[in-house]
């Protein structure tokens, strides 16, 4: 594979990891911030080929760059992808699409139209521990499934502490933050593991003394069609972080966690659990997101998690809103 030059589009947490990954793989980097101090505290841990203020600057010679990494808060997500695709460039954007679902199928119209490639960064879709949670869930071990629990929390002033959280965009309305948008991850390996349900009633609302603008605790209930009830719940409160998703079946239950980082399954009425530890550190699944996205621009691979995908997610996301304001369940 020749290497690539990559343009990084945010030089904040996740800008910076992607650069660093990037360059590990052979690449060339280049990085967009509006922010000088960012870019300069990324060129002395990453040998930046180009610094830019604007994206519409970088890509006055799009022809210099293979690919774009779009690693900005969610409210630029839509307008800087779309400079990238009608510049004729691969997109590596991370999650999720946009603030809104009008966006996101603003988005998805731009990509069809540029016939352009776009690879979404929901990155658990790649990490062992939960490849290996779909398969075991897939395989009918623990039989027809009947409840499943997802749990996602995590105290918002623990993610960047060398920053303060009232400062990142995770506390700002404007700038697309919040739990049901920035942990939409889980709403993605809803749908992957189960696909769209048939209807939704959600809690989409502010309750701790976090100092923030956007939504700390998000509470949806799930049914499907075959009788299968899902809960979901995400909050920026949670001191210690759980990460985790739980399946219970006719024949037993099986559970993938972060923290500890396992798959594990029981099929008796006691707590003897059968469990697989696994050794990938958090970095892993970006890594394999980098990967995957030079293969997309060597042209050996098809994006695996694509802007229709992204959509699925943007209606479950907007139907939780109205579901919230209204107080009532709504249909998908």
């Amino acid at each position: 594979m020749k290497a690539k030059h990559i343009l990084v589009v945010g030089a904040g947490s996740v800008g910076k990891r992607h650069m660093k990954n990037f360059v590990s793989l052979g690449s060339t980097v280049s990085a967009v911030d509006p922010r000088y101090d960012r870019l300069e505290e990324a060129s002395k841990d990453i040998p930046l080929k180009h610094s830019f203020e604007t994206i519409e600057s970088a890509l006055e010679d799009s022809r210099e760059f293979d690919g774009v990494a779009i690693c900005s808060p969610t409210a630029f997500h839509v307008s800087q992808s779309e400079a990238a695709l009608k510049a004729g460039l691969p997109v590596l954007l991370e999650k999720p699409v946009a603030p809104t679902l009008v966006e996101a199928q603003r988005l998805q119209e731009t990509l069809k139209r540029n016939k352009g490639k776009l690879l979404l960064g929901y990155t658990y879709r790649w990490w062992p521990p939960f490849v290996e949670f779909r398969k075991r869930l897939q395989s009918g071990e623990i039989g027809t499934i009947r409840y499943v629990e997802f749990m996602m929390g995590a105290h918002l002033a623990d993610w960047h502490p060398w920053e303060r959280y009232q400062e990142f965009f995770m506390s700002s309305k404007e700038l697309g933050g919040g739990a049901l948008l920035d942990e939409s991850h889980f709403l993605d390996l809803l749908v992957w593991l189960f696909g769209m349900p048939k209807s939704l009633f959600a809690r989409v609302e502010k309750i701790s003394n976090l100092e923030i603008e956007t939504d700390d605790n998000v509470d949806i209930l799930v049914d499907y069609a075959n009788g299968m009830r899902v809960s979901l719940h995400l909050d920026l409160y949670r001191r210690p972080h759980e990460r985790y998703i739980r399946a219970v079946g006719d024949g037993g239950s099986i559970e993938w966690s972060v923290e500890p980082n396992r798959v594990r399954v029981a099929i008796d009425a006691e707590q003897k659990w059968d469990e697989k530890a696994f050794p990938q550190e958090r970095n892993y699944m970006f890594l394999a997101v980098a990967k995957e996205f030079l293969a997309i621009i060597d042209g050996s691979t098809e994006p695996s998690c694509t802007i229709d995908d992204g959509v699925k997610v943007m209606q479950l996301v907007e139907i939780s809103r109205k579901s919230s304001k209204k107080r009532k369940s709504f249909n998908v």
